[in-house]
């Protein structure tokens, strides 16, 4: 099959469309601003969630659902909330649809306005903490620990595939408890979730830090979050979990008997990922050749390709196959056999190479005489011949998906330390940001202002305080003010 794609050296921004449609991942839909997840691109994001949903039932929490649809009057509860969203809202005004007297077609009804509009979920913390007001009485209640897995809408004017698009998949987590402390311990703790799952499923490296209160969530007294480094030097934002202090227990009067026979309000959090998280595996690991994908997250992680003349010869390969196929899942291995008559070995090589599959397997006639097998690895792209006498399938399979997963997460990881630099002055810091790009760690007086001001100046933001920030004397890149601490500031997406 002819790839076609363009060289990310060339058109990043192109080669990253091309690649999502010609690997089957999505398309852009006939609905504006949205997009369609075809069934491989659907099925990295059923084990992306498979993964995620273990680590948060793991971690106490169990799933709900709640209604699509807010009404206007929720998000004016809370000033913050409601700002930080109104422009991006979807709204119902009408509840139904009529013909037109004229024939052409189908109209809204003027007879049939809602009282009151509906707000098409942006995200839940509103219409949750509403019923969380109906579910909390005493300290017995606590903690509430539920997530939720959901669409929701925020009206995009730019979008682009997985990235930013007006309708998209998501899980959104809302814990409420008794005390700050729990509280702060419960967004610490997703945050730290997300880290671990975006480095041992994604091998995608991030850094863990706290938000400016510029780029605070909308409602919250604090936003953690995991920041990702693409290869063409743009950060991405992978996850945020957000201390909502008693903001929206106030807001819904959501309060408590506390164990000391007092009532008080309860303390909240919210955290989520969305299917921008497959923007991220495609941007951090992929190639000019196509996706690279992690074994972990691979919906296919090994590919059996038989190459044959005649029935006989591949009714004989076909049953040693089978019997690799049938070992190789005993152990949990995903593998695929393809003896489609109606594509070449060579075509069938490249589209396993386009869709990222991790190990390709090629069986001849000259192989069953032998006792070997050849195998493609898709990470380095190096071919080697494997003696199946020297080491049971099931046990060097394994393995190997285990060297590829590691490999490919080392080399995401020392490439963002490539593109991590540390600067002292305003000209290195915007030459970096200019011609190298990455991660920038710099000092920052701290104020909203200057945050603006080098936002303005060079398009970089402050993607987040470190957590592991050390504490040093410094000062400020562009004002020079005192600084106790760097910050990483980058271009993102």
């Amino acid at each position: 099959m002819s790839k076609g794609l363009p060289k990310r050296s060339e058109d990043y921004s192109l080669w990253y469309n091309e690649l999502v449609k010609k690997a089957d991942l999505a398309e852009n839909s006939a609905v504006r601003g949205c997009m369609v997840i075809k069934p491989y691109g659907f099925s990295i994001w059923e084990k992306m969630q498979a993964e995620l949903d273990r680590m948060f039932k793991e971690t106490g929490h169990t799933n709900a659902y709640f209604p699509l649809f807010i009404p206007k009057s929720y998000l004016s509860k809370e000033a913050s909330h409601v700002e930080g969203f109104a422009k991006e809202c979807a709204v119902v005004t009408h509840y139904r649809l009529k013909n037109a007297e004229d024939g052409s077609g189908v109209v809204v009804d003027p007879e049939a306005k809602l009282e009151e509009e509906l707000i098409v979920r942006p995200t839940s913390e509103t219409v949750i903490w509403s019923t969380y007001k109906n579910w909390i009485q005493s300290y017995r209640d606590l903690p509430l620990l539920v997530n939720q897995w959901a669409n929701v809408v925020r009206w995009e004017m730019r979008t682009r595939l997985f990235l930013r698009t007006a309708e998209f998949l998501w899980q959104e987590g809302h814990t409420a408890h008794a005390t700050k402390e729990e509280a702060m311990d419960e967004t610490v703790q997703m945050m730290n979730v997300y880290a671990q799952f975006a480095e041992e499923f994604m091998a995608v490296p991030v850094v863990k830090g706290r938000k400016t209160e510029n780029e605070r969530f909308a409602g919250a007294d604090e936003t953690f979050c995991i920041e990702a480094m693409m290869q063409d030097g743009k950060a991405l934002q992978a996850g945020t979990s957000h201390f909502l202090g008693q903001n929206f227990a106030k807001a819904f009067d959501v309060k408590f008997a506390t164990k000391e026979g007092g009532l008080d309000h309860v303390w909240g959090t919210s955290w989520g990922v969305s299917t921008r998280l497959m923007g991220a595996l495609i941007m951090a690991h992929s190639d000019d050749n196509g996706l690279v994908l992690p074994p972990k997250l691979a919906p296919i992680q090994v590919v059996i390709v038989p190459i044959y003349k005649g029935e006989e010869q591949l009714n004989a390969i076909s049953e040693k196959a089978h019997e690799m196929m049938a070992a190789l899942r005993k152990v949990g291995v995903s593998v695929k056999f393809d003896d489609r008559d109606t594509h070449k070995p060579g075509w069938k090589f490249a589209e396993y190479e386009l869709k990222g599959v991790p190990l390709r397997i090629a069986i001849g006639p000259r192989d069953l005489e032998n006792g070997t097998i050849e195998l493609a690895r898709r990470d380095n792209l190096t071919k080697s011949s494997f003696d199946l006498s020297s080491e049971p399938i099931e046990v060097m399979i394994p393995r190997l998906l285990d060297e590829i997963q590691q490999g490919i997460y080392e080399k995401a990881l020392n490439f963002r330390t490539e593109k991590t630099t540390e600067v002292n002055s305003w000209e290195d810091f915007q030459e970096v940001l200019e011609n190298k790009g990455g991660f920038v760690s710099a000092h920052w007086d701290g104020t909203s202002e200057t945050e603006d001001k080098i936002k303005e100046l060079t398009k970089a933001t402050i993607r987040c305080i470190p957590l592991d920030q050390k504490e040093e004397e410094g000062a400020c890149i562009l004002t020079g003010k005192p600084s106790k601490g760097r910050v990483y500031f980058a271009k993102a997406y």
